[in-house]
């Protein structure tokens, strides 16, 4: 029991390690697109913070109400799902241990051995239902609260939000421009190599992922400002 409260203690670190790295990346990935594209367009300070800062507040608002509809819609599957294997446990129970049969089958287990998995497996229903569950649909129950979701995600995405704009308010616009990108590419490298470590792959790869997505977000932000036809002074 105590191994099974570690692994899920563990799961749900990983979540929200991952919502806060979605959040915050998406964020600022945005944000840094939006006020580019305002800032190659205008030499006011104040109309790319404005600009930004609406972008900001849309975007945590927006990220936040996806990340609990999308959580609230993969419980209420697992629990539609969760229900349905109840009832076929309790009513077509052979064709379910069948089921579990195949399923041990398919690992390996041949002989007496899988028949005392199968027998074991079946003798109890909560063990039963949750191997069918994990096994035969591969679902588990780990999803955090649909509101603890949203606000960790909404919370990442506004703090992430911000990290582009802090130049604009201690420079002028061009030199803004340039900090905010070099301060964006940075938070968005560390950012990937973090997720690598608390997943799987290359921290260099993941960072470098993460760092040319927000390259592209500055060129085409730029791109679409300067394509107004306003030229930086």
């Amino acid at each position: 029991m105590r191994h099974i409260h570690v692994e899920r203690h563990r799961a749900g670190a990983s979540s929200y390690i991952r919502d806060i790295i979605l959040g915050g990346q998406d964020g600022l990935v945005n944000v840094l697109g939006v006020i580019l594209a305002v800032a190659a367009a205008t030499t006011s300070v104040k109309i790319v913070l404005i600009a930004g800062l609406a972008a900001t507040f849309a975007e945590s608002i927006s990220m936040a109400a996806v990340a609990y509809t999308s959580t609230k819609a993969q419980k209420a599957h697992y629990q539609k799902e969760l229900e349905r294997e109840k009832w076929e446990i309790r009513n077509m129970p052979k064709e379910e241990e069948k089921e579990v049969h195949e399923i041990y089958y398919y690992k390996g287990f041949r002989g007496k051995l899988l028949d005392q998995i199968v027998r074991k497996i079946t003798s109890n229903k909560k063990t039963w239902l949750q191997i069918m569950m994990r096994e035969e649909l591969g679902l588990s129950d780990d999803a955090e609260s649909p509101s603890k979701s949203a606000a960790v995600v909404g919370f990442s995405a506004l703090a992430g939000s911000f990290i582009p704009l802090i130049p604009f308010l201690l420079l002028p616009v061009y030199e803004g421009m340039i900090i905010s990108i070099t301060l964006s590419v940075l938070v968005l490298f560390i950012s990937g190599a973090i997720k690598a470590k608390v997943t799987v792959g290359s921290w260099l790869r993941s960072g470098t992922e993460m760092a040319a997505i927000g390259m592209g977000a500055a060129i085409i932000g730029y791109l679409i400002g300067a394509g107004f036809g306003v030229v930086l002074s």
